[in-house]
């Protein structure tokens, strides 16, 4: 009998190199996506008339963007790298693309915030500058609303066009976990932040996010064949298992989230955490992935046998 394979590298090292983020690039992510679903939200709030929600949206979805810039700034070291990748526009690059859609998306959500501050100062300001940007504030939150779904779900294609293992076989449904994940915490910040009256757009939102976000989850995990034990395993298991804890318990508070103040507010804390950790949980097991030889080994061999093309050889 042949005894099992085992799967080894050079001098020990890793076959793919272990991406060199650290946490500040999940919690962009996290920060970026709960802000993208807070200007959706907001502007659906706008155009129904629930004062409360729109102005809890907007404000949140400035605090979810400036903490995702902080943190993306952060991790590039200083903020000229930022701006510098603004001075070319690759279609082919994810971090070229998410640069811009991320900076067309930001000037509007905060002209929308804005507007809020604006509208709370004394009536004799109301004027002026101050008359135009209260004016600005919905032509500038539906234009937000239409970019965000963009912001939520790039980062997904972001992770998925490295070569590290878990994330780049999550190519398919990742970036629909990630943006029913958003949404869910959208909806769970709402919940938290607004009056049970005004409140029923973030409960259906929350609860749509959340039974999205399992069922992709649930189908990511079978397309991604080997890749899908990190999930399941280790640190990046445990926080996988919080956060699907957290979003099912969240989801289902939110169905009597009307009726008592003191449930929306526990449900939507869930709701909130459980999308950190997801975020969290998927980077981690892409890291995990990326430190052991089979990962990378097992899907390219299944690739030969089913007759795929693992590189590209160019023409003879």
């Amino acid at each position: 009998m042949v005894p099992p394979a085992e799967f080894t590298s050079y001098y020990g090292r890793p076959i793919v190199k272990p991406s060199p983020w650290e946490i500040d690039i999940p919690a962009y992510m996290f920060a970026g996506g709960l802000a993208a679903g807070s200007s959706l939200l907001a502007a659906g709030a706008d155009l129904t008339g629930r004062d409360a929600l729109r102005r809890s949206g907007r404000l949140a979805a400035l605090a979810g963007l400036s903490f995702s810039v902080v943190a993306l700034v952060h991790d590039l070291g200083r903020p000229a790298r930022f701006l510098n990748m603004l001075r070319v526009a690759k279609l082919t690059s994810p971090m070229s693309v998410g640069t811009w859609i991320l900076s067309a998306y930001g000037p509007f959500a905060g002209v929308a915030a804005a507007a809020e501050v604006a509208v709370v100062l004394p009536a004799r300001w109301h004027r002026g500058p101050v008359r135009l940007l209260t004016a600005l504030g919905r032509p500038a939150g539906l234009v937000a609303a239409v970019t965000a779904p963009p912001v939520a779900a790039y980062t997904a294609v972001l992770l998925a066009d490295t070569a590290t293992p878990s994330w780049h076989e999550a190519y398919r449904e990742l970036p629909f976990v990630f943006t029913a994940s958003a949404a869910a915490a959208a909806g769970g910040l709402g919940m938290v932040t607004v009056p049970a009256a005004q409140a029923g757009p973030a409960r259906r939102l929350a609860l749509g996010g959340a039974i999205v976000e399992q069922l992709a989850e649930v189908r990511m995990e079978r397309s991604m064949g080997i890749t899908a034990e990190p999930l399941h395993h280790g640190h990046a298991g445990r926080l996988m298992r919080a956060a699907r804890v957290l979003t099912v318990g969240g989801a289902l508070g939110s169905l009597v989230a009307g009726r008592s103040r003191v449930v929306a507010v526990v449900s939507g804390v869930a709701l909130v955490a459980g999308s950190a950790c997801t975020r969290v949980g998927v980077f981690e097991a892409g890291q995990q992935s990326a430190k052991d030889p089979r990962y990378t080994v097992v899907p390219q061999r299944e690739r030969l046998e089913r007759g795929e093309r693992v590189r590209y050889e160019g023409p003879s």
